[in-house]
């Protein structure tokens, strides 16, 4: 059933779902609640105007600050000295305002700042993960063969049974169902349970239960558990939204459809409950110190933020090349800082092209400048990268995508860099209020762009992963030591990759 979804087209849909609502220069929102023209000249801090042929914007993450100072010795270093670049060029740094106020530990991932709220876990005890009210008309006999439930794990458990309805019409379990529990994105079954009438497992209040192999699942598992009558008729199942969830305390999600599960055309069947499962809690007295000790660790936390507050300050009024956004400076908030950032461009400064680059990539802006003279790369509507074509969607994981409904995103060019020009950028800033950010800049930028259409021009040079290439623009993904050397490389033989063979 999963394999039909390869076949859609991502940027029809990618079109679709942004043209209607994103008209050039719309009339803004009355509830909007973004910063005002007060907040942003407090962020923006006024900017002497200037004309650049190029901005360079690169993403950093506060607590960068090595790599930064890497840059600032290296390529920014020579673009600074060099005797005609130096006027043309303008590099700004891309920081998050404001750090996360929730330690890391106590996220419910690494990559946002959403706090992991588990109170009075319930331990050393099965768990029926839904409670179903008393009276009968919730409960009915549907004409869906097919009903699945999602769920997110925020803290270790074991599901130990699965199990399905009983219709109280029937004279002891007259029925076929088999169910099922995927690890989300996964063809295979973790575990099965089948029931028939002669083995339809124990009965524990309104439902018929059967033991599981036992499967330690881990914080961030999100899964499916998926009901299928083997028999001419529907199931017996319940309205998501009249199920009562146990959620142990805090250490499990049911996710509704638009509440962060997957796209509902993309689940099994349809949305509800035509059962339950049994779970237990693990790693309990971790759990309990980890909570214990959490009052300390937020304090702690707030302390090391206003440190890391000044030392941004502190650096910002020596070097002058950041631009801090108004956003909350964690992965999931990248799309927004980048619209943050165009929107300062547009405001402060005069260009022709914006390049944008990561804090962690080599970036040869000499010969970024010879390209663009050697083959006029420089007309309006223009999109200049190393582009992904077909980029399958995420579903787990640090890219997890949960928002965008295509299997395959449109295309979009690899963050080492990118360069865009002037009108593009206007229209970026023009709407940053109203684009939809998706789960990376990379693949939001690609799902932008479907709805405008510019000419893409590829260039296989704007590399996408760790490597050397002779003739390079960019490369991605170093540490500040491997940055450090792959100049040195570059400033004693003028290509850091030819350099490099003479070396070994």
């Amino acid at each position: 059933m999963r394999n039909w979804l390869v076949l859609l087209c991502p940027c029809v849909l990618g079109a679709a779902l942004h043209l209607w609502h994103l008209w050039l220069r719309s009339p803004p929102d009355p509830h909007n609640t973004g910063p005002s023209a007060a907040d942003q000249s407090a962020l923006f801090p006024h900017w002497k105007f200037s004309h650049y042929d190029v901005v360079v914007g690169v993403l950093s993450a506060r607590n960068n600050h090595e790599l930064r100072n890497v840059i600032r010795n290296t390529w920014l270093k020579n673009l600074l000295h060099h005797p005609t670049l130096s006027q043309r060029v303008l590099v700004k740094f891309i920081i998050g305002a404001r750090g996360c106020e929730v330690p890391v530990e106590d996220r419910e991932d690494p990559y946002s700042c959403r706090l992991l709220n588990i109170t009075n876990p319930v331990l050393n005890q099965e768990i029926e993960a839904f409670s179903f009210p008393e009276d009968a008309s919730s409960s009915r006999l549907s004409e869906d063969r097919v009903v699945s439930v999602s769920f997110r794990v925020l803290y270790p458990i074991v599901i130990t049974s699965l199990g399905v309805f009983y219709d109280a019409s029937d004279v002891g379990f007259q029925r076929n169902i088999t169910v099922k529990l995927y690890q989300t994105e996964q063809e295979e079954a973790l575990f099965i349970a089948r029931f028939s009438p002669p083995s339809c497992g124990v009965q524990v209040n309104k439902l018929w239960y059967k033991p599981v192999e036992q499967f330690i699942l881990p914080e961030s598992f999100e899964g499916t558990i998926v009901w299928e009558s083997q028999d001419l008729h529907g199931l017996v199942s319940r309205n998501l939204h009249r199920v009562t969830v146990n959620d142990g305390g805090g250490v499990l999600r049911v996710l509704a459809a638009g509440e962060g599960a997957l796209p509902h055309e993309f689940m099994e069947g349809v949305e509800g409950v035509a059962g339950g499962f049994i779970y237990t809690v693990q790693e309990g007295d971790a759990l309990l110190r980890s909570l214990y000790s959490r009052p300390q660790r937020l304090a702690d936390h707030m302390q090391d933020l206003q440190v890391e507050d000044a030392l941004l300050q502190e650096e910002s009024s020596g070097h002058d090349d950041i631009v801090f956004v108004d956003v909350v400076d964690t992965y999931r908030n990248v799309p927004a800082k980048l619209l943050n950032f165009y929107r300062w461009t547009v405001e402060s400064t005069s260009f022709d092209l914006l390049l944008k680059t990561d804090d962690d990539c080599y970036i040869d802006l000499e010969a970024v400048f010879n390209r663009i003279a050697q083959e006029n790369l420089d007309g309006p509507n223009f999109w200049w990268g190393n582009f992904r074509l077909n980029w399958a969607v995420d579903r787990t994981g640090k890219w997890q995508e949960l928002e965008y409904p295509s299997p395959a995103y449109p295309a979009f060019a690899c963050g080492s860099g990118y360069v865009i020009s002037k009108d593009i950028v206007d229209w970026l800033a023009g709407n940053s209020r109203r684009l939809k950010t998706y789960q990376g800049e990379d693949v939001s930028m690609g799902i932008w762009m479907a709805a405008i259409g510019p000419k893409r021009h590829q260039d296989s040079l704007w590399l996408c992963e760790k490597t050397c290439e002779t003739g390079m623009l960019s490369s991605p993904q170093y540490s500040p030591e491997e940055l450090s050397k792959l100049w040195e490389l570059k400033e004693l033989c003028g290509d850091p990759c030819q350099c490099e063979a003479k070396v070994r």
